[in-house]
């Protein structure tokens, strides 16, 4: 019941707190795929972003996945009739910790993440694909594809 009653506060409280546009904020939500986490992104300007993870990648054993990402937003390329959907391209680093039960390394890499945002009008939510081509640098030179889809809230 405790719990139930924290939801409610919770949800009442983002509810009433000012409804920004998605390109405006700090948004938190949830990437599955490759890999499947937590998905943070904070907006410097209205073209401009740093996206963030921390997730778990399923490759090898598993292991944990850090990324950051400054990205560009590209608007008036998808024209539509209702919200916003600019495509985006950035450039950032990741950092694979190994699982214990793993055989593979810790990895340090170059991420250059290429997607689709979809912003809905009237609402701080936010869906996007993305696919990601991985540069690792550490402890060898290996190349690997990242991606998935997601959403965010806005506050």
């Amino acid at each position: 019941m405790k719990i139930l009653k924290s939801l409610v506060v919770f949800i009442l409280t983002l509810i009433s707190l000012n409804i920004y546009s998605q390109d405006k904020g700090f948004g938190i939500g949830i990437i599955v795929g490759e890999p499947t986490g937590l998905s943070f992104k904070g907006w410097l300007s209205s073209t401009s972003a740093v996206d963030a993870g921390l997730a778990w990648s399923f490759v090898n054993q598993g292991s944990l996945h850090v990324h950051a990402d400054y990205l560009h937003h590209i608007y008036n390329v998808i024209d539509i009739s209702s919200g916003k959907m600019p495509l985006y391209v950035g450039v950032g680093g990741r950092i694979k910790i190994k699982n214990n039960k793993s055989n593979t390394d810790d990895r340090i890499g170059v991420r250059i993440p290429f997607g689709i945002d979809y912003m809905f009008a009237g609402a701080p939510v936010d869906v996007f694909l993305e696919i990601v081509p991985v540069l690792d640098l550490t402890p060898k030179t290996d190349v690997s594809i990242n991606g998935g889809i997601g959403f965010r809230y806005f506050f």
